[in-house]
């Protein structure tokens, strides 16, 4: 069955050129939305806007930091320009540096995680509200954060936990200051993901695997599908009374 939720939409996913947010972008387009992938780097960017192209979808590809108010706000006004509007924003954009312990973490990986994955957002957030709360139909937002936050901890990873427990509270808060402006915002929080960041080090696929069947309930990893799936959920007309949740996808791991 073909579903077109987002047909005439407008999306735009940050850090969309790998693993969860090309997933994202590559699922909108499928489901009829043009789409705007924007990450720091131009040529995965392409690769994204090429298999997006190759399915029949719209996209277009913008490079920027989105530590830089600047480039966060250019991203929105190409989105707008070259779309006409920007109805769902998912931010996903972020970071880790760890691995060890909180006393041996140079004050640059602290800053780099903050930058990107706090202020990231923040700014992003800033950008997109103000142009959704001017459209009549508003906007959803959803921003990416993690189980390593607000739901659990693990060794070697605080600052990157501290940054995404962050973006889950200040999701909650931005969604009590501007649902009454029409734009809605929720946050997914993904556990281990079919991704590099989810191998330990040395760790092959197939140990992972086989860690993830003695430790997780589900007996697996998430696949980036799945996490793109929740998103587009958040983000559809299917959770118009969803304001301010945090949806944990993680295979149980913290049920």
């Amino acid at each position: 069955m073909t579903r077109t939720r987002f047909i005439d939409r407008t999306a735009l996913v940050t850090g969309a050129g790998s693993g969860i947010g090309r997933a994202i972008a590559l699922a909108f387009a499928a489901e009829g939305a043009q789409v705007v992938v924007a990450g720091r780097r131009q040529e995965p960017l392409d690769e994204t806007v090429a298999l997006i192209e190759q399915a029949g979808g719209k996209a277009l590809a913008v490079t920027a930091d989105v530590s830089r108010a600047t480039d966060v706000q250019a991203v929105v006004e190409a989105t707008v320009e070259h779309f006409g509007s920007l109805d769902v924003a998912v931010n996903n954009a972020g970071v880790f540096r760890g691995g060890s312990p909180l006393a041996e973490l140079s004050e640059e990986d602290w800053r780099t995680q903050l930058d990107t994955n706090v202020t990231g957002v923040f700014l992003a957030l800033q950008a997109e509200i103000r142009r959704m709360r001017t459209q009549p139909a508003g906007g959803a937002i959803v921003n990416v954060a993690s189980t390593f936050g607000v739901h659990t901890r693990h060794p070697g990873a605080a600052a990157y936990a501290a940054s995404k427990a962050a973006v889950s509270v200040l999701t909650r808060g931005a969604a009590l200051d501007h649902i009454r402006d029409g734009v809605r915002i929720n946050a997914v929080s993904p556990g281990a993901v079919d991704t590099p960041m989810s191998l330990h080090p040395g760790e092959t696929e197939a140990d992972r695997a086989e860690r993830a069947r003695a430790t997780l309930p589900l007996g697996r990893i998430s696949a980036t599908e799945e996490v793109a799936a929740a998103v587009l959920y958040l983000a559809s007309d299917a959770a118009a009374s969803v304001v301010g949740t945090d949806l944990v996808v993680d295979s149980g791991a913290t049920a």
